[in-house]
């Protein structure tokens, strides 16, 4: 697994390169084949950023990440 800087996943958000990932707990994960992450928004959602914190307001549980490998380790 690679480290990611938060400098390196934000650029990840569907916009300005072609991965889209985001980050839960300090892993980071690779949505880009999700339908639900298309251009790099997920309802009030964007990628590119630490999720963490907006897991609560989700209608889910943390288990929506099992569907997807983690890539890397956010690192600061």
């Amino acid at each position: 697994m690679i480290s990611v800087t938060k400098n390196q996943l934000a650029l990840r958000n569907g916009q300005d390169k072609p991965e889209i990932w985001i980050a839960y707990k300090g892993m980071v994960y690779d949505v880009t084949a999700s339908r639900l992450w298309r251009n790099g928004q997920h309802y009030e959602h964007w990628a590119g950023q630490d999720l963490t914190e907006e897991l609560k307001d989700a209608p889910h549980n943390e288990n929506v990440f099992d569907k997807f490998k983690p890539i890397g380790y956010l690192i600061s």
